[in-house]
């Protein structure tokens, strides 16, 4: 029976729930009755000992008992693993106005509210989105627990590590609100701009669609609403009675109110709605045939955008002084509006100012072209007035300058992306046939002595071949995929040491100053392709200086702290320090309608024959691929400076500049070994296996990724799998990650002409080396040594 009755406690305490009150003492009175009846049972069979320690003992199970029932009310149970549920966070998540997703540590979705679902419908998870700043943002969030990063500048994306054990991941996609016009016109009635009205005696009040009063100046509120009125907004026709005309009298003041002069200025002209600001005049401020009145003058001059009056015989009668802002006026107006534009224009202007001054009421918009600034189109309004004495047209002025730059900076960043793209496909086409060249060029002089009557040829050959090939590095660079080898160096040993081939480069009639500033921070960049950067300004600089008979170039470098980028107040160059470099000549300057080019591929003022407009891009491409910025600065007939800003690196512990390292001999070269050569070109194939064989390696050659697997399965020795990185039906990194299944430790060389940053940000596979095309037979084989001897 005491078995029966503890059982159900038994359940609860096994299950982690905890006992009621009634519970609580249901245990020690059970324990207490089972502790007598064992002790009168040993007292009746005449064992009183054994009866004493019998219910001694219950009674220190029973304090036992009471303790540890205590102590667990006490302390709180383990908490349990919490299960997320997902129909719960997909209701929370819809909640929001953003576009929110969540996903597990490896981005894959597990919850999508529908706004994420309505503006992504085709992404299965949140990377597919972005290029490699998303999943580096992702990366640091799982780090960091939040990070931030951007689809485009209107499209930020906040990651951030969520759940109990910080397994998953919330992306949340914030979209620029678009202001409500109808909210911000209310805000302004009823503040500054509409006390400005009030203090020149005009009532003003701004309606919505509804005809709703959502925003009234003070004049209004105490002239048109009763005092206690309720909190919902008043419809403006019960406040004003309209007449003909747009004659208005305030429904409070009854017939003993003066009559007031209506005027709707809409929000939108170009629509047919009654959404606007109503200005209430009185009938003796709009006094004179073509005059206005002090009162609606202040009003013109305090609104936003240019505005001007019109009367019916075409005549402005006034403007405010936005309107004159934006018209380019620098005195007094012209007699009619026709005169601000060019002469191809006039016409148009006047024709829709005759119809809406003498027809039916009505707007629309004009793209024309100022007289004081042909070269950009802005839009002119032009609306039908009527009720307001002599104005019989308005017009409306906006300056579409800054949207006409945002225009051309768009166009202009895409076409550079496009064209860096096509350099960038172009260039790995070509890559494969330098390397095919190359490398036949040296195997020939394996077999031919400088004597031989063809080694010059040959020797000719490989040199045009490896300028060809520093011209597609110069199309990689633009591009920003060139492979880089950056160190941590110092600015000032690099110019120094690019000093001695400056001076024989510029000649004798141009002199070289060389200034250094002190404090320079570490930069990481490479070295060699800064030093093409100096020279590339450098030779640019002398010939802007040779037209002139020679000239002064001056480069110099300097500390730049984080204060004074600060003080720039530049919205490219982040607040950072930085370590400069400055190149400046006094040559005959760039135009400012040029300077604004002079980084785009294939653009130059050279003559034909004389520059190919790759320099400056170039530069551009390697200084933003090292992390930098660059600026152009120009006088005409003074000179040019560009400037440089590299950040500064936080050096490692233990980090420092990397000499350069010797070349191998050739001795140094041989190897042994099997070598899995995948490669879809013929001619660069051919190329390789030659090269591999004669440097001591047994070669097994295969046209793409799904023979090499064969070859792989066949369980022959294989040491170094040597393989492209793009190939048709199969690329290199797929073929190598089912490879490493069955050979996880079988080092592995990559070949191509794409940047090798790009690629190892883009290929998640550990221990891999890469070769950039084109190389010579000797790069090949110190490739494969290198491998080798770190395996």
């Amino acid at each position: 029976m005491l078995h029966k009755s503890l059982a159900p406690l038994d359940a609860r305490l096994l299950e982690g729930g905890a006992l009621d009150s009634g519970q609580r003492w249901l245990v020690p009175a059970l324990v207490a009755a089972a502790a007598a009846s064992g002790a009168v049972l040993f007292w009746a069979i005449g064992a009183p000992r054994f009866a004493l320690l019998f219910f001694a003992g219950f009674v220190a199970m029973l304090v036992a008992v009471f303790v540890l029932e205590r102590r667990g009310a006490r302390i709180p149970a383990a908490e349990a693993v919490a299960v997320p549920d997902l129909s719960l966070l997909g209701m929370t998540l819809s909640l929001l106005g953003d576009a929110a997703v969540l996903t597990d540590g490896d981005a894959r979705i597990l919850v999508a509210n529908p706004a994420y679902r309505d503006r992504f419908p085709d992404a299965p998870s949140p990377l597919s989105l972005g290029d490699s700043a998303l999943a580096e943002a992702k990366a640091i969030a799982w780090r960091d627990g939040s990070a931030s990063a951007a689809l485009d500048p209107d499209s930020p994306v906040d990651i951030e590590r969520a759940g109990a054990r910080g397994d998953l991941l919330l992306w949340r996609f914030p979209c620029k609100l678009q202001p409500d016009p109808i909210s911000i016109g209310a805000r302004r009635i009823a503040g500054a701009t509409g006390s400005r009205l009030a203090s020149a005696g005009v009532l003003a009040a701004f309606v919505d669609h509804d005809g709703r009063v959502l925003g009234a100046n003070k004049l209004f509120t105490d002239r048109a609403i009763a005092a206690g009125a309720g909190a919902e907004a008043p419809l403006f026709a019960d406040l004003v009675d309209l007449g003909d005309d747009n004659c208005a009298r305030l429904v409070a003041e009854g017939e003993q109110g003066g009559p007031l002069r209506a005027v709707l200025v809409p929000i939108d002209p170009t629509t047919d709605g009654t959404a606007g600001t109503f200005l209430l005049f009185e009938q003796g401020e709009l006094a004179g045939n073509n005059a206005v009145g002090a009162n609606l003058q202040a009003l013109l001059d305090v609104l936003p955008v240019g505005l001007a009056l019109v009367d019916r015989d075409g005549r402005f009668i006034t403007a405010n002084k936005t309107f004159h802002t934006a018209g380019g006026l620098k005195g007094s107006l012209p007699a009619y509006p026709g005169d601000l534009v060019v002469k191809d224009d006039k016409g148009a202007v006047a024709d829709a100012i005759r119809r809406n001054a003498r027809g039916p009421a009505m707007s629309g918009d004009l793209a024309v072209r100022l007289a004081s600034q042909p070269a950009e189109p802005v839009a002119l309004t032009i609306a039908g007035l009527r009720g307001l004495g002599d104005a019989a047209v308005l017009l409306l002025l906006k300056d579409n300058s800054e949207e006409a730059k945002l225009k051309r900076q768009v166009a202009q960043a895409t076409k550079m992306q496009a064209v860096g793209q096509l350099a960038g496909g172009v260039a790995h086409d070509f890559n494969n046939i330098l390397t095919a060249i190359i490398g036949h060029c040296d195997l020939m002089l394996m077999r031919h002595t400088p004597g031989d009557s063809d080694y010059d040829d040959i020797q000719q050959i490989r040199s045009n071949s490896n300028r060809a090939a520093g011209l597609t590095r110069q199309l990689l660079a633009f591009s920003r995929q060139q492979t880089l080898r950056p160190q941590v160096l110092q600015l000032p040993d690099v110019v120094s040491e690019v000093s001695h081939l400056l001076k024989r480069l510029l000649g004798e009639t141009v002199e070289l100053q060389l200034k250094h500033g002190r404090d320079l921070g570490s930069v990481r960049a490479d070295p060699g392709q800064l030093e093409q950067v100096i020279v590339n300004l450098a030779v640019n600089a002398r010939d802007a200086m040779m037209s002139k008979g020679g000239g002064v170039l001056s480069i110099q470098t300097y500390a730049v702290s984080a204060d004074q980028v600060a003080e720039l107040g530049s919205d490219i160059l982040p607040t950072a320090a930085y370590s400069a470099i400055s190149v400046e000549d006094t040559g005959t300057g760039i135009a400012p309608g040029i300077l604004s080019k002079v980084f785009e591929p294939f653009f130059t003022t050279k003559e034909v024959g004389k520059g190919t407009g790759l320099g400056l891009s170039t530069v551009y491409g390697i200084v933003k691929q090292s992390g930098g910025f660059i600026f152009a600065d120009s006088k005409v007939g003074k000179g040019t400076r560009f400037t440089i800003y590299f950040p500064v690196h936080a050096a490692e512990k233990g980090e420092a500049s990397a000499p350069r390292a010797a070349k191998p001999q050739d001795g140094e070269l041989w190897g042994t070994g099997t070598v899995l050569l995948v490669e879809d070109e013929p001619m660069v194939r051919t190329v390789a296996e030659r090269a591999l064989t004669r440097h001591g390696y047994t070669v097994i050659t295969a046209t793409n990724g799904e023979e090499a697997l064969e070859v792989i399965n066949r369980g022959g020795p294989i040491e170094l799998l040597i393989s492209d990185v793009v190939m048709p039906l199969m690329d290199g990194p797929t073929m190598v990650r089912e490879a490493r299944k069955s050979r996880p430790n079988l080092p592995i060389l990559f070949r191509s002409g794409y940047a090798e940053e790009q690629l190892r940000n883009s290929i998640d596979i550990d221990n891999v080396a890469f070769l950039p095309k084109p190389f010579s037979v000797q790069e090949l084989a110190e490739a494969a040594r290198k491998v080798l001897s770190a395996k």
